[in-house]
């Protein structure tokens, strides 16, 4: 069956060719321009944005701006903390950087937007964090809500973009706006294919924040970067996305969170394995663990699991539903693959996909199905492109 599979895997790999980005010093993100920010921020309050990607170069980008003389009032935390060491779904508390003595705000917690009293002052927000190019990657709705937060007050929001590390392709249903929520918020497919500065441009243009409102929005774009690249991340972007495979895999994993399958949260090498108690294919076997700043209490903690080992691939196709279907159907009683069909609803951005699994519609019907949505989106995605296409 593993040679089977691998057939599979190659015979996908085959349609599928990306191009690198050529050496790590061609790409210089916007954060290392400073000659390009700097003189803006002079004299300015500043409000930060940023976690433990936020480098230049070697520096934070916090220690960096206050080694140049910037005003950095205060620092925003997201998701997984200011220093990207915890876990996911763990609610962050409001507290002081014990190296700056800079006040830390918490927009992972009881609230996810900025209020009046946290952005008085300020004159400017920088956002600067290494996303992953999918909609249910929550550093781009607080982003959002950031930019929202920076209208209302009459901040300037400044994005300071970094590559897309699968932003050299499309995939996904369009969100159906009725199913809005912190980990959806625009009407864009699951692998968008934009970097942040683009997409914070598609957000304002198309008047997505409350009411139609538009922040005063500034980009500063990375050199030497296209969507045609295959841009392997330097730093990785939060606890569970530990390497290069993981990242390019999680597009295709993430839908197993809201099954009873497990695609390695508790292990050492999430985002690259997919199993479960009882699993007849025995390629590999693992045991999730609690591991702090990690994953807490992960699924089937402490319970002997056995599925498939992605470890060894090389590369990744594009999104893939197959994974997927192909774990569904190895149990008897559907209803026991679900863990909740809300998660699916809201991970996917599509009512019909719950459906459509449990009926055995095949994996290219079900993406025949978004190829319209799609279109049209990719259609609105050219107007605020700021780096060549991958087409």
């Amino acid at each position: 069956m593993k040679q089977v599979f691998q057939f599979f895997i190659f015979s996908i790999m085959l349609l599928w060719i990306n191009t690198a980005c050529g050496s790590d010093k061609s790409i210089i993100v916007a954060a290392e321009q400073p000659n390009e920010y700097l003189h803006l921020l002079v004299g300015k309050k500043v409000g930060l944005m940023v976690n433990h990607t936020s480098m230049v170069d070697s520096v934070h980008l916090l220690d960096f701006l206050l080694s140049q003389g910037v005003m950095v009032d205060k620092v925003f935390a997201v998701e997984h903390g200011f220093r990207g060491d915890a876990a996911d779904g763990e609610l962050i508390d409001h507290s002081i950087d014990h190296t700056t003595g800079i006040p830390i705000v918490s927009l992972y917690g009881s609230e996810k937007k900025a209020n009046k009293n946290q952005m008085q002052g300020l004159d400017i927000v920088i956002f600067d964090m290494q996303d992953v190019g999918c909609r249910f990657y929550t550093y781009i709705s607080s982003m959002h809500y950031m930019m929202e937060a920076c209208a209302e007050n009459d901040i300037s929001f400044f994005v300071f973009d970094r590559p897309n590390p699968n932003g050299d392709y499309i995939a996904g249903p369009v969100l159906d706006m009725e199913l809005k929520s912190f980990v959806g918020m625009h009407p864009i497919p699951i692998v968008h294919g934009c970097t942040v500065g683009e997409l914070a441009q598609m957000i304002n243009g198309e008047n997505w924040l409350n009411d139609g409102i538009q922040c005063d929005l500034k980009v500063f774009k990375v050199k030497n970067y296209t969507h045609s690249c295959l841009y392997k991340l330097p730093i990785n972007p939060s606890p569970n996305l530990p390497n290069h495979l993981s990242v390019r895999l999680y597009p295709s994993l993430c839908f197993f969170e809201a099954t009873n399958v497990s695609i390695g949260r508790g292990t050492k090498f999430p985002f690259q394995v997919i199993g479960y108690p009882g699993s007849p294919v025995k390629e590999i076997s693992f045991t999730p663990k609690s591991i702090p700043g990690m994953s807490n209490n992960p699924l089937h903690e402490n319970i002997l699991c056995h599925g498939i080992d992605l470890k060894d691939l090389n590369e990744v196709p594009p999104f893939t539903l197959e994974f997927f279907i192909r774990f569904f159907n190895y149990f008897e009683n559907h209803d026991d693959f679900w863990k909740s069909r809300r998660w699916i609803d809201l991970l996917s951005g599509d009512k019909n996909f719950y459906q459509q699994i449990n009926s055995g519609i095949d994996a290219q019907s079900i993406k025949a199905a978004w190829e319209n949505g799609i279109q049209k989106y990719k259609h609105t995605r050219k107007k605020y492109l700021l780096y060549p296409d991958f087409e």
